[in-house]
């Protein structure tokens, strides 16, 4: 099933500042919470829904990627997470956007006012891709250091706040007595504290693992475009959430191809002689080589077109075309009977310019557009 646009599901306009954004999610995810539509599946995947619209809206890099490219941006790993999102995830993420207290007159995240589930931190790498790579898609296997839980740790309920994560205030105001809740200090709002732990591990338990992750990259991705390969990042101790691997797209240059959005140029040299009687050239593509055909009498700065020959689309719309640019190579040093054969020449009808209109240069032909 397609997913509906991030804008249409919060009901904001694609101009709408980042504080209409939140409030449009606020309301929705009031509306939608699990706390106020118990058992109602319905309900839980619309909240998700708001969240993921919510979760790349918020967030200045990724709106700007969601509004130039799509939903194609965030696909293979490269989202929220969609409808596998967890609703832990959400909490943990989102929850501040309700205050520390929860909202009205529910509990909180995670019905019933369940512990918060920590995250771990993001990893950010930058895979480097050739064009073949973007035009065809690619799995990269890629070694990582991440932290994760080291064998041996054990955890205990957290006697500040008894595992909820939470702590609750009570203080006098000229209002009267307000009570507030904030994640508790001494777990961190995880509602666990260390047990047990081995000599190699850190003070939460945990230590640094090397870890080989395949990273699925969709075809037609662009440099500084970033994807995002969830669960695979920092571990958080006790019963917390991994953190994700944040993944920077670099693209290496073309030895001979060049990249304008999905077109690619190529340069093709000609010699003289080949440009005056014709003759076919086998050139790169970034599916493999292939031979065209160049007409006598073919121009210097003429351009063919393959078309479907570019990089797909990342939004699904078909594939760009590969621009061949004729060059029409002049030889700088001639012998004595070459030089002869072109001054015989000078005077020769056929080596008179003579553009047709498919010849003539842009210039020449906005002047033609306006004489």
């Amino acid at each position: 099933m397609a997913k509906r646009d991030y804008y249409e599901v919060l009901g904001v306009s694609k101009g709408a500042s980042a504080s209409e954004i939140k409030k449009a999610y606020r309301k929705k995810a009031i509306e939608f919470h699990p706390d106020k539509n118990p058992d109602d599946k319905g309900a839980e995947a619309k909240f998700k829904e708001a969240a993921e619209a919510y979760e790349v809206l918020s967030d200045a890099d990724k709106k700007a990627r969601y509004d130039q490219f799509g939903h194609q941006a965030f696909e293979n790993g490269g989202g929220f997470g969609g409808g596998g999102m967890n609703m832990d995830d959400i909490f943990s993420q989102f929850g501040d956007i309700f205050g520390g207290g929860g909202f009205g007159g529910f509990s909180g995240f995670g019905g019933g006012g369940g512990q918060r589930r920590v995250k771990g931190s993001n990893l950010r790498i930058r895979v480097k891709l050739t064009l073949e790579e973007i035009a065809n898609g690619v799995e990269k296997k890629i070694k990582v250091k991440r932290k994760v839980q080291a064998p041996g740790t054990t955890y205990k309920t957290c006697s500040t706040c008894n595992g909820t994560g939470q702590v609750t205030r009570i203080a006098n105001t000229i209002l009267g007595r307000m009570q507030t809740s904030a994640p508790c200090n001494a777990c961190g709002g995880a509602g666990e504290t260390i047990d047990k732990k081995p000599a190699d591990a850190d003070a939460q338990g945990l230590k640094v693992a090397e870890e080989t992750v395949s990273i699925k990259i969709p075809a037609g991705v662009v440099d500084g475009m970033q994807l995002k390969v969830s669960g695979k990042g920092n571990e958080a101790p006790g019963n917390g959430i991994a953190g994700d691997i944040l993944v920077v797209i670099e693209e290496e240059v073309h030895d001979k191809l060049q990249r304008e959005g999905d077109n690619l140029h190529y340069d093709l040299y000609v010699s003289y002689p080949d440009a005056v009687l014709g003759t076919s050239k086998e050139i790169d593509t970034v599916t493999g080589k292939v031979r065209i055909k160049v007409e006598a009498g073919v121009q210097s700065g003429k351009i063919l077109r393959l078309r479907g020959k570019g990089i797909p689309s990342i939004n699904g719309y078909g594939k760009g075309d590969l621009l061949v640019h004729v060059n029409v190579w002049t030889p700088k040093t001639l012998s004595k009977q070459q030089k002869e054969f072109f001054e015989s020449m000078r005077e020769d009808e056929h080596f008179d310019p003579k553009p047709e209109s498919s010849d003539k240069s842009f210039f020449e032909k906005v002047k033609d557009m306006f004489s």
